[in-house]
């Protein structure tokens, strides 16, 4: 019997680009709509260090942990985020917002967690539900783009 080679993921951004530079431009526009319906840009880091977590993307989580951090987040809420539920560091437009980014994640669970959309919704305006759906949604697939491509973390 002889060993299988282990063959080096494809990077499907490289692959095609043009697909790429749309996800970009999505993202973009995400992060634009979620500040104009008034959304911090601290909250904006938070959806998508959040979503990086659960779906374990380290790639995505050193990108917007640094990002977060120079944009005066502290390092005491990024240290609790993976249990906001259980803390008081985080306020109700910013619970909110965590809840439907996990809502969204989690799709495949989201016959048994439809609590959390609705609490979200009702803490939320129809707009900011809609721009942190569209910042969840465009860091789930950045994130799948990164563990799929085996993106590359090592220290800087």
């Amino acid at each position: 019997m002889t060993a299988t080679a282990i063959l080096p993921r494809t990077d499907v951004g490289a692959q095609h680009p043009e697909l790429y530079k749309a996800i970009n431009s999505a993202a973009l526009r995400a992060d634009r709509a979620a500040l104009g319906e008034g959304l911090s840009p601290l909250l904006i880091e938070l959806v998508k260090i959040r979503a990086s977590q659960i779906n374990g993307c380290a790639f995505c989580l050193r990108i917007h942990t640094k990002d977060s951090l120079a944009k005066g987040e502290s390092p005491e809420r990024l240290s609790v985020l993976p249990a906001w539920r259980e803390s008081l560091y985080f306020d109700d437009q910013e619970r909110a917002a965590l809840a439907l980014c996990e809502y969204i994640t989690l799709i495949q669970d989201s016959h048994t967690n439809a609590g959390w959309y609705q609490s979200a919704a009702e803490q939320l305006t129809p707009g900011q539900v809609s721009a942190v759906t569209w910042l969840t949604m465009t860091i789930n697939t950045y994130n799948r783009i990164a563990i799929s491509s085996a993106y590359a973390v090592k220290p800087e």
